[in-house]
């Protein structure tokens, strides 16, 4: 079984991934960027680093995936549906990550750039786009215990069904935060 675990910054990748193979030794753990660092298709940028996802698509091809944990917020722009058993997005609360974006000292630009994609869902949507509807599954991990969101992660594995229906949009807009995320 090859299983991703994706989402934005913050919401848990890493966490839930080393979790899981702590769980199963069987499992094998693929950071995608850090693949990507170590196979040099980064680029040092003002905010970061900016990956060149089809040569990281290209070299991850060569990779033997077998039983393997792959955690990455670019998974679903470098790997093909046909590579994948089941994605999970897992998703938090946007006034939360803000907190947790200026605790790791991102610039105000990126912030807004991470909370809006979470907001907007599109790490979900390209999963599901990339990997379909059967196979990709979200998870709302705002307030819960890294055990309690693998328990989770453990009962989509098992019964392949199950996971949240997350929409940040109708409670930003709520709270009339919309200008707060979004420049327009």
């Amino acid at each position: 079984m090859n299983l991703i675990i994706t989402g934005n910054p913050g919401v848990g990748k890493h966490t839930i991934a080393n979790l899981l193979q702590e769980k199963n030794k069987s499992f094998q753990v693929l950071d995608i960027s850090k693949f990507a660092i170590e196979k040099n298709l980064g680029e040092q940028v003002e905010d970061g680093i900016e990956i060149d996802t089809s040569k990281l698509a290209d070299e991850i091809k060569k990779v033997d995936l077998e039983k393997s944990v792959i955690v990455g917020h670019l998974a679903p722009y470098v790997f093909d549906e046909s590579m994948i058993d089941q994605v999970i997005v897992l998703r938090k609360n946007p006034y939360d990550l803000v907190e947790i974006y200026k605790e790791r000292k991102y610039q105000d630009s990126k912030i807004k750039e991470n909370v809006g994609s979470e907001i907007l869902g599109v790490i979900a949507n390209d999963a599901l786009k990339s990997f379909g509807k059967e196979k990709t599954f979200e998870l709302d991990t705002t307030e819960k215990t890294p055990e309690l969101v693998l328990s989770e992660v453990n009962e989509i594995i098992k019964n392949k069904k199950g996971g949240d229906v997350v929409d940040w949009l109708s409670l930003v807009a709520e709270k009339n935060d919309m200008s707060r995320f979004f420049d327009y």
